[in-house]
């Protein structure tokens, strides 16, 4: 423990991640890929608990935007952030990962319903916690989920995984003369509408001062190497 930076990290991975160079669904090779590198990260000691978004399978917001009421569109969007954690708990059991997928909405059948004192002593045992349904309320989006879940079970840090290396001032993707920035505050984040985390997040996070830390999911060993604290991705802290 003493090796890591931070010891009980929050890891929020887009669903859209999970379906690898396909459109849409669950790609085996790369939640198996992803299962390895989350493997490797619990086996440094550090405690993990899990959001993942459920874009991949389907979208709420832009199902609402399409003519589908905003609510029933957002409890569908939660449904399959479960589908996601459930495939992610695979992955990693067949890694050796003991693990509890914990959701916002009851579904005893299939998984715990999140309890915040049960998922803090699931990380205590060293289990890998995956927190599915969101906050279990429409209008909110998986990254408020993920600040939510972290400050409940008193994470030291959020990690950010996504298609990019950090953040830019614009869409790397799109413009090649994108900069990238290696440490940014939660305000200056907040006031140049950068695409962290949605602005609740980030609020959240500012307002328990919570570190986000941004990187490329889809380089292996990154997670680790956040983990312990090399200088990957953007850190998003401080400043109030």
């Amino acid at each position: 423990m003493a090796s890591l930076r931070f010891s009980r990290i929050l890891l929020k991975m887009s669903g859209e991640a999970l379906a690898g160079d396909k459109p849409f669904g669950i790609d085996p090779a790369t939640i198996q890929a992803f299962g390895k590198e989350i493997a490797d990260v619990a086996e440094l000691g550090c405690q993990i608990a899990l959001v993942i978004g459920g874009g991949n399978i389907f979208r709420g917001m832009a199902a609402s935007q399409q003519g589908m009421d905003r609510v029933s569109a957002d409890y569908m969007g939660m449904l399959a952030t479960v589908l996601n954690g459930l495939a992610v708990q695979d992955a990693l059991e067949k890694q050796g990962v003991d693990t509890r997928v914990m959701t916002a909405i009851s579904m005893r059948e299939v998984a715990e319903p999140y309890i915040r004192r049960r998922a803090v002593r699931h990380l205590e045992k060293g289990r890998v916690v995956i927190c599915a349904a969101g906050t279990g309320n429409p209008f909110f989006t998986t990254d408020t989920a993920a600040a939510l879940r972290a400050m409940e079970v008193k994470a030291q840090a959020i990690l950010k995984a996504t298609k990019v290396d950090g953040v830019y001032d614009k869409d790397p993707m799109a413009h090649t003369d994108a900069v990238k920035y290696e440490q940014l505050t939660h305000m200056d984040a907040l006031k140049k509408r950068l695409k962290v985390m949605d602005s609740t997040a980030l609020s959240l996070a500012m307002d328990n001062s919570l570190p986000i830390v941004v990187f490329n999911l889809f380089t292996p060993g990154n997670i680790k190497r956040v983990v312990t604290g090399e200088s990957v991705g953007t850190i998003v802290e401080g400043g109030e």
